[in-house]
């Protein structure tokens, strides 16, 4: 695949709403060409200890004062435009989008979405590749990875397995 924009959201607890960073890459002819990330108020505004100090290290004073999702998407879909989208998880992703499209009263994209977990669980074999988790993939892939769960850097590595196996 050489033109989509992949991205990723972390979230605050275990609702899907509660969207607290969300990171984006966009590739145009196989080509990493721009990036976009930005903090996001979550919907609810609570944090689970866990999700903030064990996970991605976002706490509620890293967002209080940060826009909402809707502002954030308003700023995205305008980064996105047409462009098919590609996540690690999809499932989780795009339900957390989902979610927040819906507690705002945003109409979900109709943009085509991938998954590069599922393409990679199908086509490397479990014997070479210890687990499908984004780090673990990008070992195998070759491709340097840092900060796992900071929105902006899944989706970069995200984006890079994808130009590899999409």
């Amino acid at each position: 695949m050489d033109n989509f924009v992949s991205i990723d959201v972390e979230t605050a607890n275990h609702l899907p709403t509660s969207i607290c960073a969300i990171g984006a890459v966009k590739v145009i002819n196989g080509q990493i060409i721009d990036r976009y990330y930005h903090l996001v108020k979550p919907e609810p505004n609570w944090y689970i200890k866990k999700f903030s100090e064990e996970i991605h290290g976002i706490y509620p004073e890293d967002t209080c004062c940060q826009p909402c999702f809707d502002t954030i998407w308003e700023q995205l879909i305008s980064f996105i435009g047409d462009l098919p989208l590609v996540a690690h998880n999809k499932a989780f992703d795009e339900r957390c989008i989902r979610a927040a499209c819906q507690c705002y009263g945003i109409d979900f994209p109709e943009n085509e979405i991938y998954c590069t977990l599922n393409k990679a669980r199908r086509d490397i074999p479990r014997k070479i590749c210890q687990s499908y988790s984004l780090p673990s993939v990008c070992k195998y892939l070759g491709i340097e990875f840092n900060n796992h769960h900071h929105a902006l850097a899944d989706a970069e590595a995200c984006a890079q397995i994808a130009i590899k196996i999409l």
